[in-house]
């Protein structure tokens, strides 16, 4: 009885710690992201009635006021990114990305502060980006806060930073479904099933904050959806394809015009204040692509925007958008691939509508589909897209066209790119973010914890058959070769004496390692991860890395053969799943484990 109560309280405990605490921990995260973006839409509000006299009619504005706004408003972003948050820069997305892979979950407590304040200020002014993506960087931020306020480990710090970002999403469209999916299908390489509950958790309480603050509406109010026919899916198929070239555009928009600003001559944090002149400039003549561009959106939603305008607010939007986080403002673009996709989608929809004979099409739908199927092409996150559009409708037959339409965008960038926005933007930074759950846990593995010592070493001046005798000798016959500087010179292995084995009488008698090595070696530094040794033994048959000092990179420190890191690898893998297996057996199986326990 005693052994019953005893297991039945470790079991309890387990549930407790395990369980309860991190769904609670999930309930606060989701609070704090939801007032976080509730807070960004109030200032966002004031912002407008601070920055312009009348934001509702720019054509009241005098001239110089709509170019020093936007300038003035880039300056300041240009200057607090400089001096205080650079990883406020661009769209807020890549560097939670960055922050979960790289940094174990950790985000700077400032983020959250300069984050919120910045980019408000800029869409205020009129900046061409989105509130979508800073909204999740603030919430992954107070993730991150609250994470380290009670001393997470890094597994369950990541997943608080996972947490912050669904809540901070979802009470921004007040998507609860959508914003889950978001953080499960951008930011999260590794998920595991028990994670979901907390995503979900958070995402939900986000947007339960959202509508007792603001009211049970979403951003965006859709109109009601029909598919007319089954003969319009060839025409939302179609639109898929313009949308997957229509996201091209955008990604090479985004980085293609960075290239133009480094020939910019001046300091870099003066360069948003000039993307901002620009942006004014391009608001004399067509403010519609200022700001977030929600009212556009509505318009198109509605059937009021036609052919035309479509199409050049679909140019001019793509250039605007680039312009501003190619200049280094902060701030989203799922917001403009909204915008995008609603005036691309209005295009096709007036083209169905003169040529297809099925009477009620509707280019106000095509609208619709269109913005899920751009942002499906520039986030290659097609299931957070259809979702999202669905939570904005809740209208079941919205999800045909919408898999019609998104699952070509996809492709189309995945075969002529490649990468999403955000992997892209992260690319350009020299970060390579792979996707899986074995090849993450690489990364928290150090090249230092797992190297071999440097015991078997040969001269550039070691005479052949001394290489001979060595290798015979050798349990590892793959030496590297150090100069009489004690510098790496390159590798030598039984490979490369092969030849001169077989023909030992052709073999020259003063034949020395330096004529036998490979010069051409590849390294890996002791603080590098074994995520990036994977990458190198996967490209080449090599055996062994010579490790190279952190401070002075000619001097090998060890090596780290083949063998040790796929052992490093199995064991940190397996024993994991072993260890999370046992937690499992212990709550349910508690008198079987004591036994086994006491057994040993």
């Amino acid at each position: 009885m005693e052994k019953s109560l005893g297991s039945r309280k470790q079991r309890q405990e387990f549930v407790v710690s395990e369980v309860v605490v991190p769904l609670l921990i999930s309930v606060v995260i989701g609070v704090a992201a939801g007032f976080g973006g509730v807070l960004f839409h109030f200032l966002l509000g004031w912002g407008s009635r601070i920055l312009w006299t009348t934001p509702e009619e720019l054509a009241d504005v005098p001239v110089w006021l709509r170019l020093l706004i936007p300038a003035g408003a880039g300056l300041f972003s240009g200057v607090v990114v400089a001096k205080w948050a650079p990883e406020i820069r661009g769209p807020g997305v890549p560097q939670v990305m960055k922050a979960l892979a790289l940094e174990g979950g950790r985000i700077r407590h400032r983020v959250t502060v300069l984050k919120t304040l910045v980019t408000s200020t800029l869409i205020s002014a009129g900046a061409s980006v989105g509130r979508e993506g800073p909204v999740v960087q603030i919430g992954a931020s107070i993730g991150s806060s609250i994470s380290q306020l009670f001393s997470l480990g890094a597994d369950k710090r990541r997943l608080a930073v996972a947490c912050g970002a669904a809540g901070g999403m979802a009470a921004t469209f007040q998507a609860p479904i959508a914003g889950t999916m978001f953080a499960v299908e951008i930011l999260l390489f590794d998920l595991e099933v028990s994670s979901m509950s907390s995503i979900v958790v958070s995402a939900v309480t986000g947007t339960v904050v959202a509508r007792q603050m603001l009211g049970q509406r979403a951003t965006i109010h859709p109109p009601s959806f029909a598919l007319v026919s089954h003969w319009e899916l060839v025409f939302y198929l179609g639109l898929g394809i313009a949308a997957g070239l229509a996201g091209l555009l955008l990604i090479w928009s985004l980085f293609g015009l960075p290239r133009l600003w480094k020939r910019v001559p001046g300091p870099q944090w003066i360069k948003p204040a000039l993307g901002g002149l620009i942006i004014g400039l391009i608001g004399l003549w067509l403010p519609q692509v200022m700001g977030v561009g929600y009212g556009e959106i509505l318009k198109a939603l509605d059937g009021r925007v036609v052919l035309a305008s479509a199409l050049i607010m679909f140019a001019a939007k793509i250039v605007a958008t680039g312009i501003c986080i190619s200049s280094g403002m902060s701030g989203g673009i799922f917001a403009p691939s909204l915008f995008i996709g609603a005036m691309l989608g209005t295009a096709v929809g007036e083209v169905a509508l003169h040529c297809c004979p099925i009477q009620g099409v509707n280019p106000a739908y095509y609208a619709l589909v269109g913005m899920g199927a751009v942002v499906s092409g520039t986030t290659l996150a097609p299931m957070t897209a259809v979702l999202t559009i669905f939570e904005l409708t809740y209208t079941y037959q919205v999800i045909l066209p919408l898999m019609v339409a998104c699952i070509p965008s996809l492709i189309i960038v995945r075969l002529f790119h490649g990468y999403s926005v955000y992997e892209t933007k992260l690319l350009s930074e020299g970060v390579d973010i792979v996707k899986g759950h074995e090849i993450n846990r690489l990364r928290d593995m150090k090249v230092s914890d797992y190297q071999s010592p440097l015991e078997q070493v040969i001269r550039t001046t070691t005479p052949f058959w001394e290489i001979v005798d060595l290798m015979e000798k050798s349990s590892f016959p793959h030496f590297v070769v150090l100069d009489e500087n004690d510098r790496l010179a390159g590798v030598l292995t039984i490979r490369d004496i092969r030849s001169f084995l077989i023909h030992k009488e052709e073999c020259p008698q003063d034949l020395k390692a330096e004529g036998l090595m490979k010069r051409d070696v590849a390294t890996i530094g002791e603080d590098d991860s074994l995520e990036k040794a994977f990458s190198i033994f996967a490209a080449s048959g090599f055996s062994f890395l010579p490790v190279v000092s952190k401070k002075d990179p000619g001097r090998v420190v060890g090596i780290l053969k083949k063998s040790d890191f796929l052992n490093a690898y199995h064991e940190n893998v397996v024993k994991e799943r072993i260890f999370s297996n046992l937690n499992l057996f212990c709550m349910i199986q508690p008198e079987k484990a004591q036994k086994a326990s006491l057994k040993k």
